[in-house]
């Protein structure tokens, strides 16, 4: 087994660092690490190093033989290198002689020699530059379009000819059948499409490479300077009518077995050699691995999201996962129910119940999601959500009143375009208060939802709009919160409370039918 070294040596000549135009360290004490499969890193005493122009970050790394690493950001004028810098402030025994020393990335800060001779930045040890950029670099990507973006930004630097690149992996989503991620070299960053389930009965996916690929079809490549060059796909054709000169697309697989691809495109003369796609062919399964990772988190946070709400999802991923996690929330509770349920349930089939039900949640959660509330749960044929107060609870309340009006608005559209399904009915009870948001149920079975007297009390007060035959009714604290005209119907009983509550309802709101 070969030796894993770490070497320092002091600099036998001056060096000093750049960025955006000005010197920012400048020593003739630089310390040279010399450590096994690693470029040289220089690294400057702290003292010789303008840290006013260094900001430090709350990321760090850790090395088991030099210890802990800090990082700092380099702003000078309008430009910013993140985490450009490093520093091993309390150094393992085998890193004391760099105690009190930076050392700066020189891909993100030049490094000059004195005379002004710039350091080259060393490629890695590996024979395929693409692997030691995957073991040094890809990790550090925060997303699977940053992870892309870098990839094919290094590919095209270590001399592959590369003008065009997309990326595509199918999703677990509803609505969502894949994530395209589209690269040009002309063009700063990555654009992300989220391409829906639709677009599988369309041309423009049954007719490209990709459908055959992800199929189990196995490759593409077209070498589009042939004259004989089969142009056999539309995409294949209008590149040809652009001027590319190869085009190759490649599947590359998760661990699960789920097909992914990715095509690249050169308008250079030749297109790529056998040692352009060799690189990339080499690295792919590795690659693929970082991209589950980013599309195993989309995919959880997407169907957290669905599942649990938008807010919710993200408290889950944040940790709250234990039974009985949680916390209390100021906030609107909306509460409504489909009327007619029951007998309508009864008379007709249960595919065409099922569709009037949809039909009724359309309505009113969208409302609550476009008006920017959280849906937390589907209660048979009622919704349970909440409009969360941070400070003023106007607002909030504000939000909860447009998302009855929205939801008023949809379901006159909905029942006018369905004249001959029975007419949505339904009623709405708002109400402002403290609720235990958190975990309930069993370790082995958890529900992340609301509990507390509040959430009753809306629900009791949405009970009341059948009697007083208005599909909007709100509590006296709503009333008050919202502090807008609301127009009051007088105190009555709610079942489960004592006393009687004033109960309000919009100036606008319709009667029901």
């Amino acid at each position: 087994m070969s030796d894993y070294q770490i070497r320092f040596e002091p600099s036998a000549q001056r060096v000093h660092a750049e960025f955006n135009g000005e010197r920012i360290a400048d020593s003739e004490r630089v310390v040279i690490v010399h450590e096994t499969r690693l470029a040289p890193a220089y690294y400057f005493p702290a003292e010789d190093v303008r840290m006013e122009v260094l900001a430090k970050t709350a990321f760090t790394t850790h090395c088991p033989f030099k210890g802990n690493a800090s990082y700092w950001s380099v702003k000078v004028g309008d430009r910013v290198a993140e985490n450009a810098a490093w520093a091993y402030e309390d150094p393992y025994r085998e890193a004391a002689p760099i105690r009190g020393y930076l050392s700066f990335y020189p891909n993100k800060v030049s490094l000059l020699r004195e005379g002004g001779e710039e350091f080259a930045v060393e490629k890695g040890v590996h024979g395929n530059p693409l692997a030691d950029w995957l073991v040094r670099e890809a990790w550090k990507a925060g997303s699977s379009a940053e992870l892309a973006g870098e990839f094919f930004k290094f590919v095209r630097g270590a001399g592959t000819p590369l003008e065009r690149s997309t990326i595509i992996i199918p999703t677990l989503h509803p609505q969502i059948f894949a994530t395209v991620l589209v690269w040009r070299a002309d063009t700063p960053g990555m654009r992300v499409i989220y391409e829906p389930h639709d677009i599988l009965q369309t041309p423009k996916f049954a007719d490209s490479p990709f459908a055959p690929i992800i199929r189990g079809a196995g490759g593409v490549r077209r070498r589009l300077e042939d004259a004989d060059c089969k142009l056999d796909f539309p995409v294949v054709r209008d590149l040809h009518a652009e001027g590319a000169t190869d085009y190759a697309a490649m599947p590359f697989r998760f661990a699960d077995g789920q097909i992914n691809v990715m095509s690249m495109t050169s308008f250079a003369r030749g297109g790529f050699s056998t040692a352009h796609l060799g690189q990339v062919y080499e690295v792919l399964p590795a690659l693929a691995r970082l991209f589950e990772v980013h599309a195993q988190r989309r995919t959880a946070t997407a169907l957290l999201e669905t599942y649990l709400g938008r807010h919710t999802g993200e408290r889950v991923l944040k940790g709250l996962v234990k039974h009985g996690d949680g916390e209390h929330l100021h906030a609107v509770i909306w509460f409504c129910d489909f009327r007619d349920s029951t007998p309508l349930s009864k008379s007709l089939g249960r595919k065409a119940y099922l569709r009037q039900l949809n039909r009724f949640f359309y309505c009113m959660a969208g409302a609550v999601l476009e008006a920017g509330g959280e849906v937390l749960r589907y209660i048979g044929d009622a919704v349970l959500a909440i409009f969360p107060i941070e400070g003023d609870a106007a607002p909030a309340c504000e939000r909860a009143v447009q998302a009855a009006q929205i939801a008023a608005r949809r379901v006159k559209d909905m029942n006018e375009m369905n004249p001959d399904k029975p007419p949505l009915r339904y009623g709405i009870g708002l109400h402002v208060g403290t609720v235990t948001y958190g975990n309930i149920g069993v370790p082995e079975r958890l529900e992340f939802t609301v509990i507390g007297a509040a959430a009753n009390e809306a629900a009791r007060v949405e009970g009341m709009t059948k009697e007083l035959k208005t599909p909007v009714l709100t509590s006296a604290a709503f009333a008050e919160a919202y502090g807008k005209a609301l127009v009051s119907l007088g105190k009555y009983p709610l079942k489960g409370l004592e006393g009687e509550h004033e109960l309000f309802t919009l100036p606008d709101a319709p009667l029901t039918e």
